[in-house]
């Protein structure tokens, strides 16, 4: 499905902002941010350094165990390993939203439930990073946007100069198109995460779990071709 990109791409930004609001500045799809703000953390500015910690682990197991899942998928199966990555996101992604209303209200980083919380979250998001390692499909990356918006603003440059020539103005103008809708998805998809966090709590996450079930649902064949690696 054409759109599964924009709408990864909106869910990616929901989640790790309302994890960030929620959870103490933690970043569960963006993880590697995470560090500035263990660093911070170390030299006395914000809270929730063992949390920040413990979520990188639960992050590597989830890329570890959608690894070992599609690869165990063989023959004819092997072209249903993105449904069933969407699928395991979304069971990850319910449990992500029942741990944080169990944790609510939050009011310390180092609580049982406000980890609990953090490291299914990582995991789900985790499933999502992986995901287009090992499903050989089209697409643009939907989880972290600065690789994108850097890409679009050079894409922006050639179409712009007058001394590129019109194929490489092509070019840039197909990849600008498919780069944009997942930008902007994941724009609004933060914003949405922030308002849904405010309105309603933890119940927000309910938005991107039934949006993962409805991918698991209707991903189209080029979502499922076989994996890197298979003969």
């Amino acid at each position: 499905m054409k759109s599964g990109d924009t709408i990864l791409a909106a869910i990616a930004g929901f989640v790790d902002t309302l994890s960030f609001v929620a959870l103490f500045g933690l970043f569960t799809a963006h993880v590697t941010g995470n560090f500035v703000l263990i660093g911070a953390g170390v030299a006395g500015f914000g809270r929730g350094v063992l949390l920040k910690l413990i979520v990188f682990p639960a992050f590597v197991a989830g890329v570890v165990l959608s690894s070992l899942l599609v690869r165990s998928l063989s023959g004819r199966y092997a072209r249903h390993g993105a449904r069933l990555l969407h699928a395991m996101q979304a069971v990850l992604m319910f449990g992500f939203c029942l741990a944080g209303v169990w944790a609510t209200p939050v009011t310390t980083p180092d609580s049982l439930p406000a980890m609990v919380a953090g490291i299914v979250g990582a995991l789900a998001m985790g499933v999502q990073n992986a995901h287009p390692k090992l499903i050989n499909r089209p697409g643009v990356p939907n989880t972290v946007m600065t690789g994108n918006v850097t890409q679009a603003i050079l894409d922006v440059v050639d179409m712009l100069s007058t001394g590129s020539d019109e194929s490489v103005r092509a070019v840039a103008r197909a990849r600008f198109a498919k780069m944009m809708p997942a930008i902007v998805a994941f724009a609004a998809g933060a914003v949405a995460g922030a308002m849904g966090m405010r309105y309603v709590g933890f119940w927000a996450l309910l938005v991107p779990a039934c949006a993962l079930v409805g991918l698991a649902l209707t991903t189209g064949e080029h979502e499922r071709a076989a994996t890197p690696g298979r003969a």
